[in-house]
């Protein structure tokens, strides 16, 4: 037994309620801390748990911070709940899926710097993508110690969105751990995204308490080729609980229509008010975002990248679809050649 309960783990009626009684009785609920090859790890109320898993079901569909149900005794893992929230990438295109990065995520840090990394558009993919999985995005600003006006990038941050939460830190700081607690209390669970060198290492280390994070969780097969995801599930001495991502860095957008509305809502409610339904916001008549560009209202720039990410989820969304359709025709062609043989 530990002294961490399954509320602390992050168990809430949202999973409880997808249990009947024979599970009860039978399986435990896990919380996946890593993802192997063939096999995952789990934590409960009993510890830590390695797991193979049951016919059917892959460790593709099983990602760091999932509530699983297993069988203990034959470390078995039955069932993978359904999650309350999920960060993926859109970049497994041939296979018409997206690939999974993290579960039952609370809340995504957005990272940058008050320097020349600070990229408005970078920051609008990941709160697109936040917004979509409906995870809650708050941007840290580091490097707020090194500049003499980090007002000035606290301003263009807050800009990207409403009752968005921006944060001007500096990462070495005492008051890291403090500062963030709002959203790393008993049984929340956050994780850190953002371009190299702004700091996410530091301040996740601050997080745990000093205790440094892998960035390169790996394990190699026969044939020496790395077979983990490289992500964790690390308990914090707030009571929550962080998901290292290392590589997260690069997230394309596919099928987050949701997402890229609620990050550009200035743009997204105008868009409803245009007088053609497929309007391209350039020179036609009874464009409502052009007019509130006009009227300065609306930023030009941030229309620009609005209709950018547009294009790429419209593309990579279609992309899927397309690797789908392909895969299920395969799959009967595949069908049909086992039963022809069968008959002959």
């Amino acid at each position: 037994m530990t002294d961490i309960t399954r509320v602390d783990l992050g168990w809430s009626p949202f999973f409880m309620s997808q249990l009947d009684i024979a599970e009860l009785e039978a399986l435990t609920p896990i919380r996946i801390s890593t993802v192997h090859r063939d096999r995952v790890t789990g934590l409960s109320e009993n510890g830590t748990l390695e797991l193979t898993l049951d016919p059917g079901i892959t460790t593709a569909a099983v990602a760091v911070g999932d509530w699983v149900l297993a069988a203990p005794a034959q470390h078995r893992l039955v069932r993978v709940l359904d999650r309350k929230t999920e960060l993926s990438r859109g970049t497994e295109y041939h296979t018409g899926e997206k690939q999974l990065i993290a579960a039952n995520l609370d809340t995504l840090f957005i990272t940058t710097s008050c320097n020349n990394d600070f990229n408005p558009a970078r920051l609008e993919r990941y709160l697109a993508l936040a917004h979509d999985a409906m995870i809650t995005p708050v941007i840290l600003l580091t490097k707020a110690d090194a500049t003499d006006d980090p007002d000035r990038f606290v301003d263009q941050a807050r800009a990207l969105g409403r009752d968005l939460a921006v944060l001007a830190i500096n990462a070495k700081g005492l008051d890291v751990t403090e500062r963030l607690s709002p959203w790393c209390d008993t049984g929340q669970t956050v994780a850190l995204t953002g371009s190299s060198g702004v700091g996410k290492t530091t301040i996740a280390n601050a997080l745990t308490g000093g205790s440094a994070l892998t960035r390169d969780i790996r394990e190699d097969d026969a044939r020496g080729r790395h077979t983990t995801t490289g992500r964790s599930l690390h308990h914090l001495p707030t009571g929550g609980w962080l998901i290292d991502t290392p590589g997260m860095r690069g997230l394309g957008v596919a099928d987050v229509a949701y997402g890229i509305d609620t990050t550009f809502p200035e743009i997204s409610e105008l868009a409803a008010k245009c007088k053609f339904r497929d309007c391209d916001h350039e020179s036609e008549p009874g464009c409502a975002v052009q007019a509130a560009i006009q009227s300065g209202s609306v930023d030009p720039e941030r229309l620009k990248r609005f209709k950018k990410l547009k294009r790429e989820n419209e593309h990579a969304t279609e992309t899927i679809a397309q690797a789908r359709d392909r895969n299920r025709k395969l799959g009967k062609m595949y069908r049909a050649a086992t039963r022809k043989k069968g008959r002959d």
